[in-house]
């Protein structure tokens, strides 16, 4: 009998400390659930769930050394205070992984916003109406109903303005009303080139004369495709933004429907409505946060097996542009940053198209960071995701230290982004890779970018704001699969591989060598980058390349052995370029691909009178469908470039084979939800 008591109390016991951890389904397999009405006092069960995202990774470390972990998100909208970090010890151990997903039928939104509402006419004839928001609360982007509203622009002529060192001159008197703006400080310069998006930030205006922030200013008017000297006048368009005297100066036929301003020191957001709308039926939604999620371990200890499924990651802004040092935009949401004390006095007139003393920077390019970003990883998915109203890169993978709000690059290998959604994004929807030495040379292999794949993925509707942005970007990666995306209305590339236009390869660039002295200050390395077998394959682009002539709806630079560019319909771009391998490209196959354009279907930069000099090298484009005739650079058996045996279609009366690359391209149906 004493006996019996004994164990009667030792199960009680079992059962009341089993009630006060996640549910537990078997030893293997631990639930932790969260619920905007759950309570992070409670134990995280179906039936008691915690409500916070940082209550549940810190139940989540309880439990993920000894068990599988899903973290189930209910119904509803988690507005974060701060990023959510992800480190080691938020990832797997020991074998097991950690999910994060919606739970059944739910629909869980993680948001770095907050919704504006209590507006009053500000001004009724132009329809502007002001809200008070959080004092010191600054943005870069505003969304009404799930739309991207815009800053207030009015585009001015090359011809109005006289550049200087300092900034410029407006030298047509129908703009002196610029010198009465109530706020310049809040100003930017946009300005638009061959294949840049720079940003540069008014410090003053005095008279007709504006000046620039630095050092934005000077980091835009020196490289390439500049402000001051852009490589094609014709093709650059510059646009003042930002001043509420600016509302309603783009006509309704150019403009988009709602623009707004903010004045962080006041506590304000002003917007313009549509006309006869009532801004009372209208979600706005202002973002606070630059990052949503950061994931980094260290090279010597990534994070592991890490899991996001179904949820959906919205509202950021990065600031970057804002501040001093503005956006040098170089390419493909790469920029200037730092200064450099080589930089000649008369640079914004000298230096729009490479000198020696730009060469010294090449190395120390910045990326944006991302709202998600992901470096120093192995095995993490993200599936099943939406991706929407971010006002940057949405997801970052493995990109340079400086992106990262970890501090930690690189480092990645075994991601998976499967079946996701991004739209209505001001930046791309993926950028992979670094652009440093750590990047395409690194000391330690644990640096290498490896076995990355994109697949399956709609990607709808991105850079918005930094028209730059490749859709999908990776640079040095080896191993890249992107196959089976459904990418449009983009303003750049569609799908971007590689980086660096040779420079970075075994005995480097003739070009850069010998006409812009490029390796006075870099070095001339003489082993190959970590870029190699990039699979682009069975992808649907259409619609992009909307904004600038350059670039490819697929695009590569520099040496990329054993990869292949196939099986890809691409369609609805203009006279744009359809498939280009820039600077460097070397090793490439492109064949099995329908491309429909009314201009260059198939170019490869080959380095102008240069091409003699295998600087572009070893491609070969066979069996690909196309409706015009026409290619770029020099398709030469005797320099290693073939292109041969590409039937034309001119009528579009696909045959068989064709017509299955068509039928397949895009996302896969079995990969759809």
């Amino acid at each position: 009998m004493i006996e019996a008591r004994r164990i009667a109390r030792h199960l009680a016991v079992l059962a009341a400390s089993a009630s006060a951890l996640p549910a537990i389904a078997q030893e293997r397999a631990v639930e932790v659930h969260v619920s905007l009405q759950g309570d992070d006092r409670n134990p995280g069960t179906d039936a008691r769930p915690v409500r916070s995202l940082t209550r549940a990774q810190a139940l989540v470390r309880k439990s993920n050394a000894k068990a599988d972990v899903t973290v189930l998100l209910g119904e509803g909208t988690w507005r974060l205070d701060a990023p959510l970090l992800f480190r080691r010890a938020d990832g797997g151990q020991g074998g097991h992984a950690v999910t994060w997903k919606a739970a059944a039928g739910a629909h869980p939104v993680i948001s770095g916003g907050m919704t504006v509402s209590g507006f009053k006419s500000y001004d009724a004839e132009r329809r502007i109406w002001v809200a008070d928001v959080p004092k010191g609360l600054d943005t870069r982007q505003v969304w009404v109903d799930g739309t991207l509203a815009e800053r207030p622009w009015m585009e001015i002529r090359a011809a109005d303005v006289k550049f200087d060192a300092q900034g410029f001159t407006v030298t047509n008197p129908k703009l002196d009303w610029l010198g009465k703006l109530t706020a310049p400080g809040r100003v930017e310069l946009e300005a638009t080139g061959f294949f840049t998006d720079r940003v540069s930030p008014v410090k003053s205006i005095e008279g007709s004369h504006i000046t620039m922030q630095q050092p934005a200013w000077d980091n835009n008017t020196w490289g390439y495709d500049t402000i001051s000297k852009p490589i094609f006048p014709d093709d650059s368009r510059l646009f003042l933004v930002g001043a509420l005297e600016f509302v309603g100066k783009a006509n309704d036929w150019h403009s988009r429907p709602y623009q707004w301003v903010i004045d962080p020191q006041a506590g304000k957001l002003y917007l313009r409505m549509g006309l006869d709308e009532d801004i009372a039926t209208r979600e706005v939604v202002v973002p606070r946060l630059e990052a949503l999620v950061s994931i980094a371990g260290t090279p010597d200890a990534p994070v592991e097996r890490l899991r996001f499924e179904g949820l959906r990651f919205s509202h950021t802004s990065w600031l970057g542009p804002s501040r001093p040092t503005g956006y040098a935009n170089q390419q493909s949401g790469a920029f200037l940053y730092e200064t450099s004390p080589l930089r000649p006095a008369d640079a914004w007139q000298s230096c729009g198209w490479g000198c020696v003393e730009f060469e010294s920077m090449r190395q120390k390019w910045h990326q944006m960071p991302a709202a998600v970003q992901v470096a120093a990883a192995r095995d993490v998915t993200f599936a099943g995701n939406t991706f929407s109203q971010i006002g940057q890169v949405a997801l970052g993978i493995g990109n340079d230290a400086n992106a990262n709000l970890s501090g930690v690059g690189l480092a990645t290998q075994g991601i998976r982004v499967t079946r996701n959604r991004f739209a209505v994004l001001a930046g791309s929807a993926i950028m992979a890779g670094g652009v440093r030495i750590e990047a395409h040379h690194p000391d330690d292999a644990k640096l290498v970018n490896r076995d990355l794949a994109i697949e399956d993925n709609t990607v709808v509707t991105v850079s918005q704001d930094y028209k730059d942005n490749a859709a999908i970007l990776t640079t040095y990666i080896s191993g890249a699969r992107i196959a089976h995306n459904d990418v449009s209305d983009a303003p750049y590339d569609g799908i971007a591989v590689g980086w660096g236009w040779g420079y970075n390869d075994a005995g480097g660039n003739p070009n850069y060598d010998e006409n812009a002295k490029g390796y006075v200050h870099n070095t001339k390395f003489t082993t190959p980058t970590t870029l190699r077998d990039t699979v682009v394959e069975g992808n649907r682009i259409h619609g992009v390349k909307n904004w600038f002539m350059d670039g490819g709806a697929i695009y590569n630079l520099s040496a990329n052995p054993g990869s292949v560019i196939r099986g890809n319909h691409i369609f609805d771009i203009g006279n744009k370029i359809a498939i280009y391998l820039d600077e460097g490209s070397k090793h490439f196959a492109v064949t099995g691909n329908v491309v429909e354009t009314g201009g260059k279907w198939l170019n490869i930069n080959t380095a102008g009178g240069m091409y003699k000099r295998r600087i572009s090298t070893d491609n070969t484009a066979t069996g690909n469908w196309h409706t015009v005739n026409s290619t770029g650079g020099r398709w030469l058996e005797e320099i290693g470039n073939v292109a041969k045996d590409n039937p034309l279609v001119p009528d579009r009366d696909w045959p068989a084979e064709a017509r299955a690359v068509i039928d397949n391209a895009g996302v896969r149906p079995e990969a759809q939800p």
